[in-house]
C-alpha cells in the first residue's frame, strides 16, 4: 500500500474515534428537562445516525502496522468457502485472494478478494439495538452467512449477516459475542451470501489477447440431428489476398458441401469459442454421473476447434432445452474439464446452425478480371470469352485494361463486365445436398476459368419445379435457385451479341 493510501485510512480511522468520542460525551451528558420539546427533536434527530461510522471488524494486534487479512471463511446457506491469500500485498498492489480447494477452477478472482477487502473496510451505517435479546427480529438468528475473518497477527474475527433492513440498502450485522445490532451497506455485505458458482469466471474460453490471438486451422461440428459434419477450414487464398467468395471470410466450409462463409453471419461459429460466457454453473468438480445426467456423456452436440498454435479445444453440447424462465439453454463443458455450465442457445450457436445459415449464397465468387475464360451455353446459344490483361505485369482493375474475345472476335470489355456483373448476381435459396440431378439436358450450363485459384468451375442449371432450379456444381446437385433468375439468364445471353440492354431484374 502506498504512502498516500496509508495517510488516508488514518485520517478515516482518526476521524471514527473522533466520532466515538463526541457520542460518549452526549451520552455522559447531564440531562435537561424532559418537558423540553427542543430537547426531545435533537434526540430524536441524533438517533436517526446513531452509531455510524463505526469500523467493525479490526486488528487490535496491528498497532500502527497495517492489518492485513490472511483468511476468512464463510457459511451461508448454500455453501462453505474458505478464502485464502494467493498473493501478499506490497507498496502498489494490494493482496489477492483464492478459494482454497478451488485452485484448479477458473475463478473470478475480483469477487473472491471482496470476501476479504469488504471485511477490513466495514463501515457502520448506524447501531439500531444495543442489546438486542431478540435475534429472529433482525434475522439473526439463523442468518444468511457466519463469517470468520482471521489476520496475519493472528487476531479472529466473527460476524453474522442478517436480514436487509427495510431501506434495503443496508443489512443487519452483528459481531460475535456481542448483542450490539449494526446496519451496513448492503453493497459491503452481499457477496457473503452468494453461492459458490457466483465466484466461478462464466467465461468458458478465455479470449486471447489480439496480438497472440491464433488462427483457426479447423472447426468441425458433430451433431445428432444431422447425418453429415459441418466442416470449415482456414482458406489459404486469403493470406496472399486472394479472393474469398465476395466476403472477408478467412474460413471456407469444405463439409458437407464446399461453399463460401459470410463474416457476418458466420463469426459466431468459427471463432464464438472464445470468449463464450455461461449464464450459470451446474457442477463444480464434476463426477461421472454429473456429466451423464447433463447428457453430456454422449454429447447432442461436439465442436471440435484446432488452432495453429498448438492447442485444441473441445466444447461439448448438451441437447436443448427450455429453463424455468423459458429461456432455450444447453449444458457445456470443455471436453476433460471439471465444469459444467449452463449456456444460452443464442450463445451457443452450434447446437442449431444449418449449413445455409453460414455461408454465402453467391455462388460464383470469382472476381471479374481474374475469369481468364468464359463459356455460356443455353439450347439455342453457345457463347466463349477469352479475357487477357493489356499489360501483365501492371495491376489491372478497370475493363480497358483488358482484352476480350467473343467466340474469337473482340468484343467490347465493358459490355463483358456488365454481362458477368449479372451472372454473379445469382443467389442459392438453399442447399440441395444429395438430391438427384435429371436425366434431361441443362437448361444453362456455364464453365469458368480463375487465375488465381487456377480453377475451372462447371455449373449447370435444370428445371427443378415450376419456381425453382436445380443447379449442379462440377456435376454434384448443391443449390436451389428461383427459376425467375434463370429465365432472364437465358435473355441476356441472347442480348450478349444484339447490342440490347442486359435485363438486371426478375422477380
Amino acid at each position: 500500500m502506498n504512502k498516500t493510501t496509508k495517510s488516508i485510512i488514518g485520517l478515516g480511522v482518526a476521524v471514527i474515534v473522533l466520532g466515538g468520542g463526541l457520542t460518549a460525551l452526549m451520552l455522559t451528558e447531564p440531562k435537561e428537562s424532559e418537558n423540553s420539546e427542543s430537547n426531545i427533536s435533537a434526540s430524536e434527530e441524533s438517533s436517526e445516525v446513531y452509531g455510524e461510522g463505526i469500523l467493525l471488524i479490526k486488528d487490535e494486534k496491528s498497532g500502527d502496522a497495517e492489518s492485513i487479512i490472511k483468511e476468512v471463511t464463510v457459511k451461508n446457506s448454500t455453501d462453505k468457502l474458505h478464502v485464502v491469500m494467493d498473493s501478499a500485498p506490497t507498496e502498489d498492489t494490494m493482496a489477492t485472494y483464492t478459494l482454497d480447494g478451488y485452485e484448479d477452477i477458473p475463478l473470478n478472482t475480483a469477487v473472491v478478494g471482496t470476501l476479504a477487502n469488504n471485511a477490513s473496510n466495514m463501515i457502520t451505517g448506524s447501531i439500531v439495538d444495543e442489546n438486542c435479546d431478540n435475534l429472529a427480529k433482525f434475522g439473526l438468528d439463523s442468518p444468511q452467512a457466519e463469517v470468520e475473518v482471521r489476520f496475519q497477527t493472528g487476531t479472529v474475527k466473527k460476524f453474522m449477516v442478517g436480514d436487509k433492513a427495510p431501506a434495503n440498502s443496508e443489512t443487519y450485522v452483528m459481531l460475535d459475542g456481542e448483542k450490539t445490532v449494526y446496519t451496513v451497506a448492503t453493497s459491503y455485505i452481499a457477496n457473503y451470501s452468494k453461492p459458490l458458482d457466483e465466484f466461478i469466471e462464466p467465461i468458458i474460453l478465455t479470449e486471447p489477447p489480439e496480438e497472440s490471438y491464433p488462427k483457426i486451422n479447423s472447426l468441425k461440428i458433430e451433431r445428432e440431428d444431422i447425418d453429415y459434419n459441418i466442416l470449415l477450414e482456414y482458406d489459404k487464398n486469403s493470406d496472399d489476398g486472394k479472393y474469398s467468395g465476395g466476403t472477408s471470410a478467412t474460413m471456407v466450409m469444405v463439409e458437407p458441401t464446399d461453399a463460401y462463409l459470410t463474416v457476418e453471419r458466420s463469426e459466431d461459429i468459427t471463432n464464438g469459442m472464445f470468449g463464450l460466457q455461461a449464464d450459470g454453473i451446474y457442477s463444480v468438480h464434476c463426477k461421472e454421473s454429473d456429466i451423464a445426467g447433463a447428457g453430456l456423456k454422449e454429447p447432442f452436440c461436439r465442436v471440435t476447434m484446432d488452432c495453429d498454435d498448438g492447442n485444441n479445444y473441445v466444447l461439448l453440447l448438451s441437447e436443448p432445452f427450455t429453463d424455468e424462465n423459458n429461456k432455450k439453454c444447453c449444458y457445456a463443458m470443455l471436453e476433460d474439464s471439471s465444469i459444467i455450465y449452463i449456456v444460452d442457445t443464442e450463445n451457443a450457436k452450434w447446437c442449431t446452425v444449418m449449413p445455409i445459415d453460414i455461408t454465402s449464397r453467391i455462388m460464383i465468387g470469382s472476381y471479374v478480371w481474374s475469369v481468364t475464360e468464359l463459356s455460356v451455353k443455353t439450347a439455342d446459344t453457345s457463347e466463349k470469352f477469352v479475357i487477357e490483361p493489356k499489360d501483365k505485369n501492371a495491376e489491372n482493375t478497370k475493363a480497358v485494361d483488358f482484352n476480350v474475345t467473343r467466340n474469337g472476335e473482340t468484343f467490347d470489355s465493358e459490355r463483358y463486365r456488365q454481362f458477368y456483373s449479372f451472372l454473379i448476381d445469382v443467389s442459392a435459396e438453399e442447399f440441395a445436398l444429395d438430391m438427384e440431378i435429371p436425366n434431361t439436358a441443362p437448361v444453362v450450363s456455364l464453365e469458368y476459368t480463375d487465375s488465381y485459384l487456377k480453377k475451372t468451375t462447371k455449373i449447370e442449371f435444370y428445371d427443378n419445379t415450376a419456381m425453382t432450379m436445380l443447379i449442379a456444381v462440377d456435376g454434384k446437385s448443391k443449390y436451389i435457385c428461383s427459376k425467375s433468375y434463370v429465365d432472364t439468364l437465358v435473355d441476356n445471353i441472347r442480348r450478349i451479341g444484339t447490342g440490347e440492354d442486359y435485363i438486371t431484374t426478375w422477380k
